[in-house]
């Protein structure tokens, strides 16, 4: 069991048949009164965020979450394919359950395929992921104003800022969790 007053970013807990997992939390201690746990939460399956104040004292069932590293086949339609890197097992997952990141995904790419009991809810791409520009219009000389972007289309089809520097067949780095452009791939 785990008790309001436990709880931590990343924590998971099942309540009223749903798992939700803690993205903020902050203990309150007025001068008046009991203290409380405001919390914002969000549901693991649906990704709707919440915020309530707990009790410290309330109980929940701790979720286990299940994190299988899986590789990135194919895709075939809605359905895209992950194969266990353990024993070797495919699994059709689908396009719905993916995520935004999943766009900076390429085949043959580890992720972490996330589950409770036994359903998939999710799929976490590796947080840095190294993509070949395949096309972006060459820097203007002179346009040299600080921090200046312009669009590049990536391998996978996303389009990510980066300097005007950067020039189509380059291998730049990517941070999935925000779409950013973090550097030039030192591979």
């Amino acid at each position: 069991m785990l008790s309001a007053g436990d709880f931590r970013n990343g924590k998971t807990f099942e309540m009223d048949g749903q798992v939700f997992q803690v993205v903020e939390f902050q203990h309150v201690k007025p001068g008046k009164g009991a203290a409380f746990v405001r919390t914002k939460y969000k549901n693991v399956i649906t990704g709707a965020v919440v915020e309530r104040s707990f009790n410290p004292t309330d109980k929940f069932e701790e979720a286990v979450i299940e994190r299988r590293n899986m590789q990135y086949l194919y895709a075939d339609g809605d359905l895209y394919y992950f194969m266990d890197t353990e024993t070797y097992e495919q699994e059709p997952i689908n396009g719905s359950k993916l995520g935004d990141a999943f766009k900076f995904v390429t085949e043959n790419m580890e992720c972490k395929v996330l589950s409770f009991k036994g359903n998939v809810f999710g799929v976490e791409p590796p947080t840095f992921v190294d993509l070949v520009v395949t096309e972006t219009e060459p820097g203007v000389r002179g346009d040299t104003a600080t921090n200046v972007t312009k669009p590049a289309t990536v391998e996978t089809g996303a389009v990510v800022r980066v300097p005007l520097f950067i020039n189509e067949g380059e291998k730049i780095q990517i941070d999935t969790r925000t779409g950013e452009y973090l550097g030039r791939s030192k591979e």
